[in-house]
């Protein structure tokens, strides 16, 4: 069998990833659930952050004009 072949590339390489894969430090549940309510709280401040800027600079224009 060729070391070299396409087969044999794809062979090493998915046992590297597998390797690779099993070095990794997964998150426990408690910091995915942690994790996960920070992102949502970031994502409502940002929402609520995004409509008072563009209701204040709403206003503004229809003031202007």
């Amino acid at each position: 069998m060729a070391t070299s072949g396409p087969i044999a590339r794809l062979s090493t390489f998915a046992k590297d990833v597998q390797a690779e894969l099993l070095k990794c430090t997964w998150p426990t549940w408690a910091e995915l659930r942690q994790s996960t309510v920070v992102v949502i709280i970031s994502f409502l401040l940002l929402g609520l952050f995004v409509s008072v800027s563009d209701l204040i600079l709403r206003t503004l224009v229809q003031a202007i004009l």
